[in-house]
């Protein structure tokens, strides 16, 4: 039990420092992205690969495989359905220094919403299911063997066909669900290959001859495959559309892939309790309502500060429409006008100015 809590922690901690990495490289990677566009260079969104020339994209890479090393060994230590939703740690690290390098004002509602994601990420720590007990390149065969999994990973395959080769091509450029679903559906599968592939370092350490296992080599191709079709359309994704709207989408689709291939693949569900079942869906919940909240209002002009003034002079500082309040009249108040313009005109003989048109 001892050396099952050291692994957990171990895997936090990998996790964490993963997501500050991860973090990091959206802002590098899209800071030379920029770069690129205004020197006016074939685009990543257009099939450009200029990116390839500019160093702060290969900071961003470098800083991104930093990450998903750290990554990659957290899934060999803690269970996938905890490492993966705290990749949200990644989106608040991009929020903040989005805030500094790229110009991207955060406000009322982005704090809340980091703090949100903090919250979300605690009660997942707290409530991380254990996965079923898989230490060896042979159980782990096993399980890829099971006909639930494998009836998913021809779906995904066949679905991520379908959206390279028919859907891409037409509405890629359109739509950011389209980019985005690619990378998360493959994103499933990747993860399960960093799973295997731990496993089998961690024997590969402990003097067990991994590298004669034609299973090795098989996840380890698996994975190069998938990490780049990861790379080429998040690229594509990020050169396109906004980073706001791209980094929450992506972790909702890609956290939700992965924890429904973790639970078809390590029946991780199947030995929670209730209140734990309970407490990873809220947390999880919590985490994508602190996205949408940091992202959703990202430019909306709105501070603390500004609060008192808002009080005073009503919404019409806010972006959807500069109407000043204006307030309904009442019987009440008719009546008493009526009352007192006849007395108000009477010293002239009439209603005077005083006499309201109908």
């Amino acid at each position: 039990m001892d050396g099952n809590r050291k692994d957990f922690y171990i895997g936090l901690s990998l996790a964490v420092s993963s997501s500050v990495f991860i973090g990091t490289s959206f802002i590098l990677k899209k800071k030379g992205l920029l770069r690129l566009a205004s020197k006016g260079s074939v685009r990543a969104g257009q099939g450009g690969y200029t990116y390839l020339k500019e160093w702060l994209w290969w900071a961003g890479l470098i800083s991104m495989g930093t990450g998903e090393a750290a990554n990659f060994a957290a899934y060999a230590f803690a269970p996938a359905t905890l490492v993966t939703p705290l990749g949200a740690l990644s989106v608040l690290v991009s929020a903040v220094l989005s805030s500094y390098f790229l110009n991207e004002r955060l406000n009322v509602h982005g704090k809340i919403g980091c703090l949100l994601c903090i919250l979300g990420s605690t009660v997942m720590v707290i409530h991380a299911p254990q996965e079923e007990e898989v230490v060896s390149l042979s159980a782990m065969a096993e399980k890829l063997k099971d006909p639930g999994f494998i009836v998913f990973a021809v779906c995904v395959v066949g679905s991520s066909l379908v959206l390279i080769f028919a859907v891409a091509p037409r509405f890629g450029q359109k739509n950011v669900l389209v980019y985005i679903l690619i990378c998360s559906v493959i994103g499933s599968l990747s993860v399960s290959c960093v799973k295997g592939l731990g496993i089998g370092i961690k024997e590969l350490f402990a003097g067990t001859a991994v590298l004669k296992e034609p299973l090795f080599w098989s996840l380890l191709i698996c994975l190069v495959i998938c990490v780049s079709v990861q790379i080429s359309y998040l690229n594509k994704a990020l050169d396109i559309f906004n980073t706001s709207l791209v980094i929450p989408i992506y972790y909702v689709f890609f956290t939700t892939s992965v924890m429904a291939c973790s639970a078809i693949l390590f029946k991780e569900w199947l030995r929670m309790t209730t209140d734990g079942v309970v407490g990873t869906i809220s947390g999880f919940l919590t985490i994508i309502f602190g996205i949408f909240l940091l992202h959703a209002f990202k430019d909306i002009v709105f501070s603390f500060d500004s609060l008192p003034l808002f009080l005073r002079k009503g919404p019409q500082g806010f972006p959807w429409g500069p109407q000043s309040y204006v307030a309904l009249p009442s019987h009440d108040t008719q009546a008493e006008d009526e009352v007192k313009l006849p007395r108000e005109g009477s010293s002239k003989g009439g209603w005077g100015t005083h006499q309201r048109t109908p």
